[in-house]
């Protein structure tokens, strides 16, 4: 095998206006139990459904459109990606006490490791990374 080759596994799942952020949540929890992190990374878990509720949140309100989500673990980090039809891409504001919303970004920020936006022909991906560094973690 390549030594340059990355092995990973990944899901995807297309979530209509229609659909609210609890449909990814339980969607992610499930695979989430499957790679064994349901009790070994119970925080960890908990920043990543919060994550997918603020980005999937942001692709029906803020993208008005479908959202696109794409769960890859490759071992090391888990990627989590919403695609939407937008090409404004979601920036961090300061919260304020004169209107609801707004904090989004701030709490993917503050939640991930890392986290980025790209451009794409027909809207734009944002990208959320956690890269646990429990032991007990499994690769599949």
């Amino acid at each position: 095998m390549d030594e340059s080759s990355v092995r990973a596994v990944g899901w995807a799942r297309s979530l209509p206006m229609s659909t609210g952020p609890k449909a990814a949540r339980d969607w992610v929890r499930e695979h989430l139990e499957a790679l064994g992190w349901a009790h070994s990374l119970a925080g960890t878990v908990d920043d990543v459904l919060l994550t997918v509720s603020e980005l999937v949140t942001n692709a029906h309100i803020h993208g008005r459109s479908n959202a696109r989500l794409v769960m890859t673990w490759d071992g090391r980090c888990l990627h989590i990606t919403v695609h939407d039809d937008s090409t404004a891409e979601p920036t961090p504001r300061e919260p304020s006490r004169d209107r609801l919303g707004g904090r989004g970004m701030l709490l993917v920020d503050a939640l991930a490791d890392d986290w980025e936006v790209r451009p794409c022909p027909h809207g734009k991906s944002v990208t959320a990374c956690f890269c646990p560094s429990s032991p007990s973690v499994e690769s599949h």
